[in-house]
């Protein structure tokens, strides 16, 4: 019999987390990703993990590193001008390759902006908010199921990768209440980290292994391990030599390129031969499927492409499924920050056209249906 119970998209997020193993939670209240610090500090100390508030969203992004270099599975949460203030301290992660998840409930902005109303104006953040080039691991749900199975995904994919994984979801998704059943969808088994084994005289800490992926050397069980945030050789200490710099980054990214099978996964409606393919994300694409439904019914051959992994992009197949098409349209609650990338891949072989909106509403199936009337008028 199934175990039904009403959940909302943040809630989700945070029960996710603990299925997936999450036992420590650093974080700051801030609307409207505050449910989800609130179900962990509830939950969390029932399985014996640990939450704390720390006095600000810097401290809590240096909180969750330091735990997950002990070892510990970790995440924080956050939006908007909390997103910004991580960006240092996840910079230094994604540098030294240490484990954690990072939720962004994005709401309107610049700055304060709208704190209560929805937007999707940290697609690029996301990917390139830190400085320098570096590796990250972006997820998009766009259920309450899905914020619950991504936010378990973010987790197998930090652990098992050594990559920061951000799931990005926006205010309505987060705020929106569903039925679900959380048995069904509760994983068969976590995926654990990678620790050190072997010998540890001549261990290095980034060895460059067959995967791209070095064992994480644990506190305590032996093994010499230098961490630093400036470009490091094998040993983990820092290089200014070129060829073992650019060896260094390289290795991190590429291994996002060897792993890419494992990472990306996308949604695909009705785009064996459709005409009109909708790109999106979050709450737009749930506009967008019934937009794709309604414009079927009118004899429109539309279909809805949906990055459930939106960084690295699915550009493969983006590119397999848009084929035959005419005509992508972009719905996205910002100024264009999606519809970027899909230009850079298919602008070249049709019309890539944007539909934006940044009042604080979401975006309806109605305008969509409208838009692509326009376009194909």
């Amino acid at each position: 019999m199934a175990n039904l119970i009403n959940l909302q998209g943040n809630q989700a997020c945070a029960m996710g987390a603990i299925a997936a193993g999450c036992r420590f939670y650093a974080g700051y209240p801030i609307t409207p990703s505050s449910e989800i610090a609130e179900t962990m500090a509830r939950e969390l100390p029932k399985v014996g993990g640990v939450f704390i508030q720390m006095e600000d969203e810097i401290a809590s992004m240096g909180a969750v590193v330091g735990a997950s270099m002990g070892g510990a599975k970790a995440m924080t949460a956050t939006s908007g001008p909390g997103f910004s203030l991580k960006q240092e301290n996840l910079g230094y992660a994604c540098a030294s390759e240490i484990p954690c998840v990072i939720i962004n409930v994005m709401r309107g902005g610049p700055s304060t902006g709208m704190p209560t109303r929805p937007a999707q104006g940290d697609i690029m953040q996301a990917r390139w908010g830190t400085h320098g080039d570096h590796p990250i691991i972006v997820l998009t749900p766009a259920s309450v199921a899905e914020c619950y199975t991504e936010t378990i995904r973010a987790f197998e994919l930090t652990e098992r990768l050594r990559v920061p994984v951000i799931v990005l979801v926006d205010e309505v998704i987060g705020h929106l209440v569903e039925t679900v059943d959380l048995e069904a969808l509760a994983p068969k088994e976590t995926i654990e980290r990678r620790f050190a084994t072997g010998p540890a005289d001549g261990f290095e800490p980034y060895a460059v292994t067959d995967d791209m992926v070095p064992p994480f050397p644990r506190p305590g069980d032996g093994y010499r391990s230098h961490t630093t945030g400036l470009t490091h050789l094998p040993s983990g200490f820092p290089t200014q030599n070129p060829e073992k710099a650019s060896a260094a980054l390289l290795r991190t990214t590429d291994k996002l390129d060897l792993h890419a099978d494992l990472i990306e996964a996308c949604e695909i409606i009705e785009c064996d031969n459709a005409d009109i393919i909708i790109a999106t994300i979050g709450i737009s694409a749930r506009a967008a499927q019934q937009a794709v439904t309604d414009l079927r019914a009118k004899g429109i051959k539309a279909g809805l492409f949906r990055p459930k992994t939106l960084w690295p992009f699915p550009e493969k197949r983006l590119k397999e499924v848009a084929k035959n098409a005419k005509i992508i349209l972009v719905p996205e609650m910002n100024q264009g920050q999606l519809i970027l990338e899909i230009e850079r891949l298919m602008a070249r072989h049709m019309p890539v056209i944007g539909l934006n909106k940044i009042n604080g509403e979401a975006i309806t199936p109605a305008e969509i249906t409208a838009k692509v009337s326009e376009v194909l008028a």
